[in-house]
């Protein structure tokens, strides 16, 4: 492999606010032969998340920081070009943790780089959305956590992201009336027109908790949260007695360089007897397979549909990260770099 050159995109520094495009530097790197157990992948696609921007901080949450000068982390997709694994081969597509780079080099059995093969039948999009951590957190924030019944009314904030578009989605065909908050009328659209949603409330142009009160007026049951901040306080406002919030995400305060505000309306939870619970994906590894088969089914049948923002070109991966946190991405944003 003594021919090929490794681009990759490294942190430079950590951002205090907002990320910028100068928190990451280009670097690039020669490409090792694999050693026994290990394969040898070309990446072809990359994997965008909110979450990306708390690995970069002083502080991250519940992932370990991206270190100063290292490739920045990021799920991806990719084809094997080299195995000296007996249970891969040359041609096998893949996916797993190899970062912002053109070429990754490791064990599948380092749980750390989470390689799998791509089953036949589905595409690069499909598993790096609604099969992958992106389906699956939507899966058991709205099942097991919100645990929706038939007739609830459920709204879903950040409902034209990847995760929000799908957590919507179950929730209808568990029978549940459901209204999405998303931000601008080409999302909204895509909700109603597309993903079925029963409503969807334009934040941009709209205000939010006077519509949740014209879409919900006995109250919403479950409100799945991926924002927070004021919309978060415009799904208290609007609470049914029992009603159950799934903490999700809080994109509207990753870029603030501090903590986010609290809920000026907690004392809702009180008042209506609610509940408010978060979650963390590994809690639930065990029935990843059985999650995966079902999210699998339901597209397939048509039930579950998902979007994709795909922009292209290596050159383009830190803008495309941006992209997250200036609300123009229309459900899972990828980058093709291969």
């Amino acid at each position: 492999m003594a021919n090929l050159t490794n681009h990759q995109w490294v942190l430079a520094n950590r951002p205090t606010e907002a990320v910028t495009i100068d928190n990451f530097a280009p670097a690039e790197t020669g490409v090792s032969d694999p050693s026994p157990g290990q394969i040898l992948i070309k990446v072809t696609h990359l994997s965008f998340d909110p979450s990306m921007r708390g690995q970069i901080a002083e502080n991250p949450g519940y992932a370990a920081a991206v270190p100063v000068g290292g490739v920045m982390r990021s799920m991806a997709a990719g084809e094997v070009i080299v195995s000296r694994h007996p249970d891969f081969r040359s041609g096998d597509k893949v996916t797993g943790m190899f970062g912002w780079q053109e070429y990754a080099l490791g064990d599948p059995a380092d749980e750390a780089l989470q390689i799998k093969k791509i089953p036949d039948g589905v595409t690069v999009e499909m598993a790096l959305s609604v099969l992958n951590f992106t389906g699956l957190t939507a899966y058991f924030g709205m099942l097991a956590v919100g645990q929706p019944k038939s007739g609830d009314v459920v709204a879903v904030s950040g409902a034209a992201g990847a995760t929000g578009s799908i957590a919507g989605q179950i929730a209808k065909i568990k029978g549940c009336r459901v209204i999405g908050i998303a931000g601008g009328a080409q999302k909204c659209r895509w909700l109603t027109d597309v993903a079925r949603f029963d409503e969807a409330i334009d934040y941009k142009n709209e205000r939010v908790s006077r519509r949740l009160r014209a879409c919900a007026p006995n109250g919403i049951n479950i409100f799945y949260d991926n924002v927070g901040g004021e919309i978060l306080e415009a799904g208290l406002s609007n609470l049914a007695v029992g009603a159950r919030i799934v903490l999700c995400g809080a994109i509207s305060g990753y870029n603030s360089g501090g903590l986010p505000p609290a809920p000026r309306n907690y004392m809702a939870l009180i008042w209506k007897s609610a509940t408010m619970a978060g979650f963390m994906m590994n809690h639930f590894s065990e029935r990843y397979a059985t999650a995966s088969a079902q999210l699998a089914a339901w597209v397939r049948d048509g039930e579950l549909k998902f979007a994709i923002d795909m922009q292209e070109g290596f050159e383009s991966v830190p803008a495309t990260l941006l992209r997250l946190f200036e609300g123009r991405n229309l459900g899972k944003q990828l980058c093709r770099i291969a």
